[in-house]
């Protein structure tokens, strides 16, 4: 049975159109292989995962947690499947150490245990907007593990994510002003090429992640290893103020 931490956020929601408050919880939760049966008596691969749960009302909380459980259901994913089938966390961490040891009993010179840790946290939260952090970071043989870092923007009234339109009143005017960051905190000059420096911006033009963080002091945009550069070069983060960014955006 996951731990379950009874805190976090209430968030009060004005419903639109009359006066009714709709309130919703958000609660820190975790969970570990060694709540599995299938690791009772034997030793499993490292399965850590720190997640929330929205509580309140039943239709939003059931869309944002949908939201959250498929995250933690991909990031758990092996082989060639593409799609999550797992109807659990318990059941995705269940496949992926099932997967681990099919895999060590076909290779049992493979070096180094499979692990898993994979977290989401909420990182911003107003009456129009909640902001999840998504990470996770994974080992499954080879040189080395691989993680990501994503964030998932929601509407709280609705329980949908919000799109970049929806975020941003101009997508392509903000984007010049980030490359103008970029290049300050990369030393490239305006005129240069932006992979002169090591980049591998497809067609040499900048362009943002798919998904953007916001806290109450920035945006933060994360491109993880092999998105724009080597996996040597580690993930590159660009901050953008908030003071700054707010002309640029559609939501408070």
């Amino acid at each position: 049975m996951n731990n379950k931490i009874t805190v976090a956020a209430i968030i009060v929601l004005i419903s639109m159109g009359c006066n009714q408050e709709k309130n919703i919880e958000i609660s820190s939760q975790s969970f570990t292989e060694r709540e599995l049966a299938i690791c009772k008596n034997s030793k499993c691969p490292e399965v850590t995962i720190n997640y929330v749960e929205v509580f309140g009302d039943d239709e939003i909380s059931e869309k944002i947690n949908t939201k959250i459980r498929n995250f933690i259901f991909s990031s758990l994913l092996m082989g060639e499947d593409t799609i999550p089938t797992a109807k659990s966390i318990e059941e995705a961490a269940t496949n992926f150490i099932e997967t681990y040891n099919a895999d060590k009993a076909q290779f049992p010179d493979m070096a180094g245990e499979y692990f898993a840790e994979i977290s989401v946290n909420e990182i911003f939260s107003s009456e129009e907007h909640l902001c999840f952090e998504l990470r996770q970071y994974l080992f499954t043989g080879g040189a080395h593990g691989y993680g990501t870092t994503s964030f998932l923007n929601i509407d709280p009234k609705t329980g949908e994510e919000l799109t970049s339109k929806e975020l941003f009143k101009n997508s392509k005017e903000f984007t010049a002003f980030a490359e103008k960051k970029f290049r300050s905190e990369q030393n490239i000059a305006k005129d240069q090429s932006i992979n002169e420096n090591g980049f591998w911006f497809e067609n040499d033009t900048f362009y943002l992640p798919e998904s953007v963080g916001f806290t109450q002091d920035s945006l933060i945009f994360v491109y993880n290893q092999y998105d724009i550069a080597s996996y040597a070069d580690g993930p590159i983060e660009l901050k953008i103020a908030m003071k700054e960014a707010e002309p640029f955006l559609s939501i408070d």
